[in-house]
């Protein structure tokens, strides 16, 4: 106690002002944030209850006249009581490892998000960033193109161009940062949000692509991005597959020094992903930097040749590690360890469970079976979907793998009796509830996300088994007081999930669970669907390109085949080996397992394990 109250003598002689002077001593930051911070609302306990602000010391400054409450670092004994005090749970006071302070690189402002270290691009290699949503990937992103100036934590005086590189002095970054400060860089960067691209690009997509082609490869990369059909169309009327795709090559055409991909796979099919995949990888140059953030583990696996972890508390403060080596940088963010600092950054490591082929027969024996489909043919314009005969069961869920445009949204629409086959005769299959979380979310609702789910599904919101199986583990409750239209695409995707399953149906039906979240939400997000679907044993149809997350959910797999938008065959659900094998073959791919956690592993085209496993037949292994 008498040492604390040392510490709070010695902080007392420090000022408002002097808050990253000193920061060598500190070891806690404090957060408020802007979304949530209500001063005019609340009778601004925080400020009442800090045991500071009692012996006389401004360590909370707010009124009600204020937009924010500004909370002095130097001050804060870390006592936590206005985090508990506060009504709209807006402060944070968090406890940073000790060792970082002196390696800041970026701080937004007073009690706002900061950024320690950056990570290393190396010429010739694809560097890969994984971590969670809000961990400062795009800060980091912003500061290596030049179109963010790092201020060390310095913010209430920046620094120069000079101070910076002599911070840097000795790193591999001290080059780099030289090169940007001379203008000598020309950085660019795929983003992550392709839904805008709309509004800022106009025109047609052939024009376009021509009018950045500096390398002379727009043929090239429209017969590699599967670009042939949307040549003539305007960028607005593009899906947001084709909106990914035509980014990717509007970024691939151009000459550049350092190229960055934010999030290249959302929206595509395991097929496009390994393409993008390629397309990126053929920008290689012994003079040229390439970065990509990405939450597809087993694509950011085949895609970089080494990798930077990021850890910390979203929204708060992010931390980038060394460099490591592929497969051990990915299975350190899974593990949530990072042995060369010693430091713990998750409290559970996540791994992915081996699905068990050998009970697939029994499965079939104890579960109860509620329905059997026949065999359907429908046509839609010029797109004929054939449907093999088959059926399902309660407590379960059948991943549909497929490209994109072979007619799994129309499947289910079949399933469910919404549509009619072109048989008019045939016997009328029996109607089912269907509950749908479309691929694209677009937020109209006018109010917060308790309104909405208030009004949407109250029975489910107030239930305590939904709220402790679906709203906790998804992180809802903390989005409560939020503005729906002013949600990250994660945020909503995370709402759209939660809507769905708090509807009562028979079916369930998600379309791509993964977009737009971030690694470690897609498996949490599995186990939720998964959890839930157990408990109130229904049935659930997913389409997912996520291999990881896919394999995770699958208890049986619908595999499709044919030409997309033309002509595809639905074939009668099978187990996950048998599935996969079936699905893997029609696209060449071989995945691998990692022997210590058993996430799936892409083989690069062509290595020794992809020939072996192609001529034993074997494109995907359960076990290694």
């Amino acid at each position: 106690m008498g040492k604390r109250r040392k510490e709070t003598r010695e902080m007392g002689k420090k000022g408002k002002n002097a808050p990253e002077d000193s920061s060598d001593q500190l070891d806690r930051i404090a957060i408020v944030s802007a979304d949530r911070c209500r001063p005019k609302k609340c009778k601004q306990e925080c400020k009442k209850s800090c045991p500071v602000v009692k012996v006389g010391k401004l360590c909370i400054e707010v009124s009600g006249s204020s937009k924010l409450a500004y909370i002095s670092e130097d001050l804060c004994i870390g006592c936590g009581i206005c985090v508990k005090k506060c009504p709209f749970e807006a402060v944070q006071i968090i406890n940073l490892p000790k060792n970082l302070e002196k390696e800041t690189t970026h701080r937004y402002g007073p009690n706002a998000f900061k950024l320690h270290r950056l990570p290393m691009p190396r010429c010739g290699q694809v560097l890969g960033l994984v971590g969670s949503n809000g961990t400062g990937k795009s800060t980091a992103l912003k500061i290596l193109s030049g179109k963010l100036k790092p201020n060390l934590g310095k913010f209430a005086t920046p620094p120069d161009w000079q101070e910076i590189i002599q911070y840097f002095r000795g790193s591999e970054l001290q080059n780099y940062l030289t090169r940007i400060l001379e203008d000598d860089i020309k950085a660019l960067i795929k983003p992550q949000y392709v839904d805008h691209i709309p509004k800022a690009v106009k025109g047609q997509v052939l024009q376009t692509l021509q009018d950045r082609d500096d390398r002379g490869k727009v043929s090239e990369l429209v017969d590699e991005l599967d670009l042939e059909n949307v040549l003539d169309r305007d960028v607005k009327a593009l899906s947001g597959g084709e909106l990914q795709r035509f980014a990717i090559a509007v970024v691939a055409v151009q000459d550049a020094d350092m190229y960055m991909f934010d999030e290249p796979s959302s929206y595509l099919d395991v097929k496009q992903r390994l393409k993008a995949s390629r397309v990126i990888r053929s920008l290689l140059h012994i003079e040229k930097y390439i970065i990509v953030v990405e939450h597809d583990l087993s694509v950011l696996d085949y895609l970089s040749d080494f990798i930077c972890c990021l850890y910390g508390k979203p929204g708060a403060y992010g931390v980038v590690t060394m460099p490591f080596g592929v497969r051990e940088g990915i299975n350190i963010f899974l593990a949530g360890f990072v042995p060369t600092e010693n430091l713990r950054f998750r409290d559970e490591a996540l791994t992915f469970k081996v699905a068990e082929t050998a009970d697939d027969s029994l499965a079939g024996e104890t579960k109860f079976l509620r329905f059997s489909y026949p065999s359907m043919v429908k046509t839609q314009g010029d797109f004929r979907l054939t449907v093999e005969a088959g059926d399902f069961t309660d407590t379960e869920i059948i991943v549909l793998l497929g490209e994109n445009g072979t007619g799994k949204t129309t499947f289910i629409r079949l399933i469910a009796g919404l549509i009619k086959p072109d048989d008019e005769e045939m016997e009328d299959l029996p109607e089912f509830n269907v509950s749908y979380k479309p691929q694209k979310i677009s937020p109209k609702f006018e109010s917060t996300v308790r309104d909405l789910l208030h009004k949407k599904i109250r029975d489910a919101y107030l239930h305590p088994q939904f709220q402790s199986d679906v709203l906790k583990p998804m992180n809802i409750e903390q989005l409560f007081d939020n503005e729906v239209k002013n949600l990250s695409g994660g945020e909503l995707q995370r709402v759209a999930l939660t809507l769905c399953m708090g509807q009562p149906a028979d079916l369930y039906l998600i379309d791509e669970p993964s977009a737009y979240l971030d690694s470690e939400q897609r498996i949490w997000a599995s186990k939720v669907i998964k959890r839930f679907i157990i408990h109130s044993k229904k049935t659930a149809f997913i389409v997912e390109h996520d291999f990881i997350m896919a394999t995770y959910l699958a208890d049986r797999v619908v595999v499709y085949s044919g030409e997309p938008a033309v002509e595809a065959t639905a074939h009668a659900p099978c187990g996950l080996l048998e599935g996969m094998n079936k699905f893997l073959k029609h696209l060449e791919i071989t995945f691998r397992r990692d022997p210590s956690n058993y996430r799936p592993r892409i083989n690069k085209m062509d290595s020794v394990k992809d020939s072996e496993q192609k001529q034993a037949g074997n494109f995907y292994y359960l076990d290694d």
